[in-house]
């Protein structure tokens, strides 16, 4: 069962229901008609250049469905895709300048996370410090589109492919609390085996491994991780994150499989602290970990 604060001063706590699986689509907000014709246009221009999504994928070096979710209107296109797709169509800006009303519309658009998580995501949103350990997968806030994707996609049973694009979109937005300024003082202890692991593909995971590179570079962010040959350590019971909000005491935040947990309880959350302590001491440093992250990608 999820434990949640209830009201803006995170006070009262009410347990949740689980998540329920499969979950039907919501109805399109008026983002969604946009993007369709953002779509359209990188369609006709392709199209006039006589290229296939695959060609342009690998030109790009995205994935080939990548590219499809964009012209179909189901994903948003980044900066730096318009910046390389306008210039290889040879649109002569016509995709560059979308790239403010792009923005505009990320911002009115709605963003739609699971009933359970919505709570912990809205205490994220008004972080000014954020700590978390990873054993399986890459923190959310760290994943490229792709990966995120990849991600949902896998999940068992299967979600709608529109849900999937709303939670794709959903987590996208969340890292926006790593573009703003000031920036949340915030770590990540990852386990090793979690960035061997090629979520959807070698492609997807290189664009990966590349962005943590740039994360782990920026001031006031940290990426440890933690050496496969490292013996037991108090991580052992598994993930969590410790969330501090603006003018509030510092959280707890555990997830796993269909439930989630977060705590404001003092005991609990010191508790977590200590482990985070722990695992800090025994992780790589934050440029060991950067050097063995560019040794990874230098291998595929």
């Amino acid at each position: 069962m999820t434990v949640a604060d209830q009201d803006d001063e995170a006070q009262a706590a009410a347990p949740e229901l689980p998540e329920q699986r499969p979950e039907a689509p919501e109805d399109p907000d008026d983002s969604t008609e946009f993007f369709r014709a953002i779509g359209k246009q990188l369609k006709l221009l392709r199209e006039r250049q006589k290229l296939t999504q695959k060609q342009v994928a690998d030109i790009l070096g995205y994935s080939e469905d990548l590219v499809s979710s964009l012209e179909r209107g189901r994903r948003v296109p980044q900066k730096d895709y318009l910046l390389a797709v306008d210039k290889l169509l040879k649109a002569g800006g016509v995709m560059t300048v979308t790239q403010e009303e792009i923005e505009k519309a990320q911002r009115k658009a709605k963003v739609r996370h699971p009933s359970w998580f919505r709570d912990y995501a809205l205490l994220e949103a008004q972080a000014i410090e954020r700590h978390e350990y990873s054993t399986h997968d890459l923190p959310g806030l760290l994943q490229t589109e792709e990966h995120a994707r990849a991600m949902f996609s896998a999940r068992r049973p299967l979600l709608a492919e529109a849900t999937i694009e709303e939670r794709v979109s959903a987590r996208m937005a969340r890292q926006k609390i790593l573009e703003g300024w000031p920036l949340p003082d915030a770590s990540w202890i990852i386990e090793e085996a979690v960035l061997r692991r090629p979520i959807g593909g070698r492609d997807v995971h290189r664009h990966q491994l590349e962005k943590l590179l740039r994360i782990g570079r920026t001031r006031s962010l940290e990426i440890q991780v933690m050496p496969t040959d490292r013996p037991e350590h108090s991580g052992m019971s598994g993930p969590f994150v410790l969330l501090t909000p603006k003018g509030k005491p510092q959280l707890g935040y555990i997830e796993v499989q269909n439930f989630s947990h977060l705590t404001k309880d003092p005991e609990e959350v010191r508790i977590l602290a200590a482990q985070y302590g722990s695992l800090r001491a025994l992780a790589l440093t934050p440029s060991e970990s950067l050097a063995l992250i560019e040794k990874m990608l230098g291998e595929l």
